[in-house]
C-alpha cells in the first residue's frame, strides 16, 4: 500500500526514490514505530514471501520473486531506491499511508526552524501548510488516507484474481482496521497514551470509508474486461456499498452529499466495456466525498453512530505506549 493513487489495471506506487523508510520516521516517532512492528503491515516483510498461498499465487501469476515483483511488492512492500536499485525496505509502513516522505519529512519536522517550544502558531500553521503541498498525507486527510487503504485492499488487478486466485479484496471498513492493531495516535500526548478516535472522526472514518469503497469499486468494474471473478465481486461490492450508504444516508439525513453519492452509483451499468460511464460515477463520487470532508467535522452526523463498528470488530488490539 505504498501511498497508491493510480487505478490503471494495477496499483502504481509512490517513487522509490522519494521514499525514505521507516527508519528515518523512527527518529522521533518512536512509539508509533513500536506499534507498527506489532502489525501485520510490519509482519509481511518475512511473512509473505515464506506464505503458502502467497507463493501458490506468485506461481501462477509467473512471478519468481516475491519482493522483486511489483505485481506483490506495489501492495505488501515498502520500497526505496538505493543507488540504482529498487529495493524492498519494510512492509507496509509510515509512507505507504502518508505518503513518500523526501520532500515533506524535514518540513514537518522542523519546527519552522525552531523548537517545539518556540515556534509560533503561525509558524506552525505555515509548516503544515507546506507540508502538505509537498505530498504529505496528515491524519486529518481522511479521504486521502481512505484512498491508499482502498487501493489495496480493494485488489486492483484483474489478472491477480482471475488467473492467480487472489482474493478480490478484504471484508474491510475504516473504523474497525484504523482503530484496531494499527492505531498509533501517540503524538499529541507525547507518546503517553495510544488515544482511540473520538465520536465525530469516527462517524467521519465510516462515512468517507463507505464512500471510497464505492468509488474504488466503480473504477474496478470499468477496469474488469471478462466476466469472471474479478467482475462478479467488484460488482458485488459495489452493490454493497450502495445499500449501506443508503441506510447511512436515512441516518444522516443532514449530509446531502450521501445521497448524490448513491444517485451517481446507479447512473451506471455494472458491466463491462462500460469504463467510460462508471469512471464518471467514479469521479463524481469523489467530489463528493472532497466535500464532505471540507464540510462537516462529524459533529452533526451523531446519526451514524448505530452502524460504525465497535470495539469488539476492531482488527487486532491498539498497543499500549511503554
Amino acid at each position: 500500500m505504498l501511498a497508491i493513487f493510480g487505478f490503471a489495471g494495477g496499483a502504481v506506487a509512490a517513487d522509490p526514490a522519494k521514499t525514505v523508510g521507516p527508519n528515518a520516521c523512527g527518529e522521533c516517532h518512536k512509539q508509533e514505530v513500536e506499534a507498527w512492528k506489532g502489525t501485520h503491515h510490519f509482519k509481511t516483510f518475512r511473512e509473505m514471501p515464506r506464505n503458502t498461498k502467497a507463493n501458490e499465487i506468485a506461481d501462477k501469476m509467473g512471478v519468481r520473486r516475491i519482493r522483486s515483483d511489483s505485481l506483490c511488492r506495489n501492495c505488501h512492500f515498502t520500497v526505496q531506491q538505493k543507488n540504482d536499485t529498487e529495493e524492498p525496505v519494510a512492509g507496509i509502513s509510515c509512507e505507504s499511508c502518508h505518503g513518500a516522505g523526501k520532500d515533506w519529512i524535514k518540513i514537518h519536522s522542523g519546527f519552522s526552524g525552531k523548537t517545539v517550544f518556540f515556534e509560533s502558531s503561525a509558524e506552525e500553521k505555515a509548516r503544515w501548510k507546506l507540508s502538505d503541498a509537498k505530498g504529505m498525507i496528515r491524519p486529518r486527510s481522511v479521504y486521502l488516507l481512505a484512498k491508499n487503504c482502498y487501493s489495496c485492499h480493494v485488489v486492483p488487478q484483474e489478472d491477480l484474481v482471475n488467473k492467480g486466485g487472489h482474493r478480490a479484496g478484504s471484508a474491510f471498513d475504516l473504523v474497525s482496521w484504523s482503530q484496531g492493531e494499527v492505531r498509533h495516535n501517540t503524538a499529541y500526548s507525547k507518546g503517553k497514551e495510544n488515544v482511540p478516535a473520538s465520536a465525530a472522526r469516527r462517524r467521519m472514518l465510516y462515512l468517507v470509508g463507505l464512500g471510497v469503497e464505492l468509488e474504488t469499486a466503480l473504477r474496478a468494474v470499468g477496469k474488469a474486461t471478462v466476466r469472471k471473478a474479478y467482475a462478479f465481486e467488484m460488482a458485488k461490492r459495489v452493490d454493497l456499498a450502495r445499500k449501506q450508504l443508503a441506510v447511512a444516508a436515512k441516518a444522516a439525513p443532514n449530509v446531502p452529499e450521501i445521497a448524490k453519492m448513491i444517485e451517481l452509483a446507479h447512473s451506471a451499468g455494472l458491466k463491462l466495456n462500460n469504463e467510460r460511464s462508471l469512471t464518471a460515477a467514479a469521479d463524481g463520487v469523489s467530489k463528493q466525498l472532497e466535500s464532505i470532508t471540507e464540510t462537516y467535522d462529524g459533529n452533526t452526523m451523531a446519526g451514524l453512530d448505530s452502524l460504525i463498528p465497535g470495539p469488539d470488530k476492531y482488527k487486532g488490539t491498539a498497543r499500549k505506549p511503554d
